[in-house]
């Protein structure tokens, strides 16, 4: 008798293991709204879709600010809390003061209608991770999976975040130790990187290699040299106006397709970052590979992303379901 409870015992905890130690993040799935809240789809379709349609920038917004709250802690919104008198929230961090404002203000507007149809419902994490998604398929990018039931952060300070994020000047060893510290692979960072090929970046963030770069060059040879010196005119004024920026894909800047990776060896690319994915050898064979097939960099950035969708997310009493997204509910 006792044997047969050993066994009994034994055989339930192989089917209840606990939620931390899955691999794949618990209650998470594709029809969690199903019954709660049957119209959120729609509801999330016809907000993205206005809203783009509004303000062009809203896709690449979205897809950064996204960005920067899974690879802080986990797809949980933190990114969305307002600082307090008591508390200095990650939106606030230094890497975090340049996310444009149309991120933010799409998963406001999908909130606020989510509210009206089933209050209490749905999560910012959630309404974060579909809005990038829609906007990606709508500017000609891939389809992919987002799986939903993310709770929202209990907690956002803005001193964890430095190191958790790649910044464009650090070295390529860093950006991949960031990367891999959160378990992704070098082919994985190179197609995630894809992202550039919508979007901005604000000239003080490659100001450095753009001018007075050494005693013989004014710019980083690794630009092409007429780009340079288009893109030395178009920053000319950024210390009096640090909002000026260039687009990161010059070439098809409202397109998700591959042509930031086409751009790389012609010397097109706008940061270090970019330079240095297409010169370092771990790096470079991923760039030629998507630069000459853009059906092999959407099906790597439609697994990446469905792999980033669900890193880390909170679940269960780990979260909650915020009333506003940029305030936590108590």
């Amino acid at each position: 008798m006792a044997l047969q409870l050993l066994l009994l015992l034994s055989v339930s905890l192989l089917f209840f293991t606990p939620a931390h130690s899955q691999r794949r993040p618990p209650f998470l799935s594709t029809s969690y709204y199903q019954k709660t809240c049957p119209r959120f789809e729609q509801i999330m379709q016809d907000t993205t879709t206005n809203k783009q349609i509004t303000s062009p920038t809203t896709a690449a917004a979205t897809l950064r600010l996204f960005f920067h709250d899974c690879f802080m802690g986990g797809c949980d919104a933190s990114v969305l809390i307002s600082s307090t008198p008591f508390n200095k929230a990650e939106r606030d961090a230094d890497i975090n003061l340049s996310l444009p404002g149309d991120g933010f203000d799409v998963v406001v507007r999908a909130k606020t209608a989510l509210e009206l149809a089933c209050p209490g419902v749905v999560s910012c994490a959630d309404i974060l991770a579909v809005a990038s998604r829609n906007l990606v398929l709508m500017l000609g990018g891939p389809y992919y999976t987002v799986k939903l039931g993310r709770k929202d952060s209990l907690i956002s300070k803005a001193s964890y975040v430095e190191g958790n994020l790649p910044r464009p000047t650090m070295p390529m060893n860093q950006i991949i130790q960031i990367f891999e510290s959160k378990g992704f692979s070098i082919q994985e960072m190179v197609a995630l990187s894809g992202a550039h090929t919508i979007g901005f970046s604000h000239c003080k963030e490659f100001n450095s290699i753009l001018y007075n770069y050494s005693r013989n060059a004014q710019s980083d040879p690794a630009y092409n040299p007429r780009f340079a010196q288009a893109l030395r005119d178009a920053c000319a004024d950024y210390q009096k106006n640090p909002t000026l920026s260039v687009f990161n894909d010059v070439m098809s800047p409202n397109k998700f397709d591959n042509m930031y990776y086409q751009s790389l060896p012609k010397g097109l690319g706008i940061l270090s970052s970019d330079h240095s994915l297409n010169s370092d050898p771990r790096t470079k064979g991923y760039v030629e590979l998507y630069a000459k097939n853009q059906n092999a960099f959407f099906v790597a950035f439609a697994r990446a992303m469905e792999k980033l969708s669900v890193y880390s997310v909170k679940t269960g009493r780990r979260g909650e379901i915020r009333r506003r997204c940029d305030a936590f509910n108590n």
